[in-house]
């Protein structure tokens, strides 16, 4: 089993929004808040996770991913707000629970 992570960061004023994958959602959280990674979302400045999904495949995070990045913006806040309505950083509960 080789499971994966489909995420989405944000910026503190959640005006803009970077959607990843990973097989280690913790770690890849710590880099995108240390800005160890140059590119787009070290460049917006997206610090904060506020969504992600698990699966049991890191083919179908994939697959999730490339889904996610069709999606329209509107869409995209839809989503981070039907599970988390604040779009609070949940860095922490990921933190907790690992």
């Amino acid at each position: 089993m080789n499971p994966g992570f489909v995420y989405i960061m944000s910026n503190p004023g959640r005006t803009t929004f970077y959607i990843g994958v990973t097989n280690n959602l913790l770690r890849r959280v710590k880099e995108h808040k240390s800005k160890k990674i140059e590119g787009f979302a070290s460049k917006y400045n997206c610090v904060d996770i506020v969504y992600y999904e698990s699966f049991e495949q890191i083919s179908s995070a994939i697959e999730r991913e490339k889904q996610l990045k069709t999606w329209k913006r509107q869409w995209k806040i839809a989503l981070i707000e039907k599970v988390n309505p604040e779009m609070r950083d949940l860095y922490e509960d990921i933190l907790c629970g690992s």
